[in-house]
């Protein structure tokens, strides 16, 4: 059997076959930008969820305390930790320490 092909089909094909790797390229770049922001709004939801969690928590405790009252101690510590804890915080995180910045290739440059 003989495949009798002119210089236009095979071009056709070519063509052909470049439109669907580049509509595959397409399709898996979308793909990946879909699932980096999908897992970056899953990030916020979860921090979200475990500042929440920790407040009620503080919340709780501190609520505690103050309502079976007693030692004076206590109710300092309780009512001083979660301070401390919130300035750690937030002097880490508007503090900046140094640029972070990553590069390709993992190579001296």
């Amino acid at each position: 059997m003989t495949v009798n092909l002119t210089s236009t089909q095979i071009l056709a094909g070519v063509g052909v076959l470049l439109i669907a790797l580049a509509v595959w390229r397409f399709g898996a770049r979308k793909a990946r930008r879909a699932a980096d922001a999908a897992r970056a709004s899953a990030r916020v939801v979860s921090l979200a969820g475990r500042v929440l969690f920790t407040g009620a928590a503080f919340v709780g405790v501190q609520w505690l305390v103050i309502t079976h009252p007693g030692n004076p101690t206590l109710l300092l510590v309780v009512l001083g930790v979660p301070d401390l804890i919130a300035a750690h915080v937030l002097t880490r995180a508007l503090t900046v320490t140094s640029l972070d910045t990553t590069r390709r290739g993992g190579g001296r440059r």
